[in-house]
């Protein structure tokens, strides 16, 4: 179990990352774009929920919790959340038409739409 400070810091840096609210997230998850983008796999087949569109769900449960209900397991998944948006993030996105682009619509599957910055 992570000590109170890691869990403080991971719950700020998680709140900063996820800037979309449980309801805008649920919407674009149940839209083609979320489910067309992000790794589906070893075999690569595109067939089955993305890595992305899963975790985005999971955000959702946890953006529905209280922080003292909050689990160990919960504040694993936000750190990797707040790794994977600040990652891509820093790869920036394409220089024409971002608003329409695979880069955003996966950053969306992770709670983060990168135009509300």
């Amino acid at each position: 179990m992570a000590d109170r400070d890691d869990q403080d810091q991971i719950y700020r840096d998680f709140k900063e990352a996820v800037n979309m609210t449980p309801s805008a997230l649920e919407h674009f998850l149940e839209s083609d774009e979320s489910k067309r983008v992000g790794w589906k796999g070893e075999d690569g087949d595109g067939a089955g929920e993305s890595v992305g569109h899963k975790s985005g769900r999971r955000i959702v449960e946890i953006k529905h919790k209280k922080k003292a209900d909050l689990t160990d397991d919960d504040y694993a998944h936000m750190k990797k959340v707040v790794g994977y948006v600040r990652r891509h993030l820093a790869q920036g996105g394409p220089k024409k038409d971002a608003e329409h682009s695979d880069w955003r619509y996966s950053l969306m599957n992770w709670g983060h739409d990168p135009l509300k910055d």
